[in-house]
């Protein structure tokens, strides 16, 4: 009987340690977990159909990004990236973005397209107001900035928009909170006490008063939709929404989301 207990005693030690292990290699790379600078998971490789001025926005680091300047008059898109792949990745939307009645600037966060550090929460909220600040050297008011977040870059959107009032403020493929999203990839363990960027999105967007589009798939099997559904339910009108049935977590760029989109820059002037 006692040696029964001995190994019983053991073998919970032994797992008790297996557990403790994983909990401390998770802890240290989880940011390698998170951000994937390198990764490109964009089938669409094309070519900017259109001129763009590289420049470099100054932060922690210098940030590369371009800027498409149309027409002075019109409003101005702040375009914020999710968590992986490089500025060229995103080059299939913005060639239909610019087509719109819009500028854009769009920026590489810390640690992504070439740029040097490495990316934190903080470090992309730092980023995310540098891009803004330099729109307003430039002479282009908050008034006239829609800012656009993509996945990861929504977070950093409502945060920005939190403690500011724009033009317009544009989501796509939302979600709540890392934490609530790494429980559902990680449920066997404390992400609460593990996890060191959190971004509490639906902590935040309550405090965002400018106009609000969500646009978000049914199908994404990254971040539930029901996570952009909530976040639409708590945000402040006014509030407009692009849910489709079909499409996944990379949204289908099709007239149907184009169409929305403009539509909603059009309800700001």
């Amino acid at each position: 009987m006692r040696i029964n207990k001995m190994i019983v005693g053991y073998t919970l030690l032994f797992l008790f340690l297996v557990y403790f292990t994983i909990c401390i290699v998770i802890y240290f790379s989880q940011r390698s977990l998170m951000y994937h600078p390198s990764e490109n998971n964009y089938l669409d490789e094309n070519k900017l159909n259109h001129k763009i001025e590289k420049i470099k926005i100054p932060s922690d680091h210098g940030l590369n990004s371009w800027y498409f300047k149309k027409n002075e008059n019109y409003k101005t898109l702040l375009f914020f990236h999710g968590n992986a792949g490089s500025l060229e990745n995103r080059i299939y939307k913005l060639n239909d973005l610019a087509k719109l009645k819009l500028n854009y600037l769009i920026i590489a966060y810390r640690g992504f397209s070439g740029n040097k550090g490495n990316p934190t929460e903080h470090g992309l909220y730092k980023d995310a107001r540098a891009a803004k600040y330099w729109l307003n050297l430039n002479n282009i008011s908050d008034q006239n900035i829609i800012v656009y977040g993509e996945s990861l870059g929504t977070a950093v959107t409502i945060d920005l928009a939190k403690d500011h009032k724009f033009a317009g403020i544009i989501l796509e493929s939302p979600f709540t909170s890392m934490l609530k999203l790494s429980r559902k990839y990680y449920p066997l363990l404390p992400t609460g006490l593990l996890l060191k960027d959190k971004y509490e999105t639906d902590k935040k967007i309550q405090k965002v008063f400018s106009p609000i589009l969500i646009l978000h798939g049914k199908k994404d099997n990254i971040v539930p939709f029901e996570m952009g559904e909530h976040l639409f339910n708590l945000a402040n009108n006014p509030k407009f929404n692009y849910f489709v049935e079909n499409d996944d977590h990379m949204m289908d760029f099709n007239e149907d989301l184009i169409n929305s989109i403009n539509q909603f820059i059009s309800s700001l002037n």
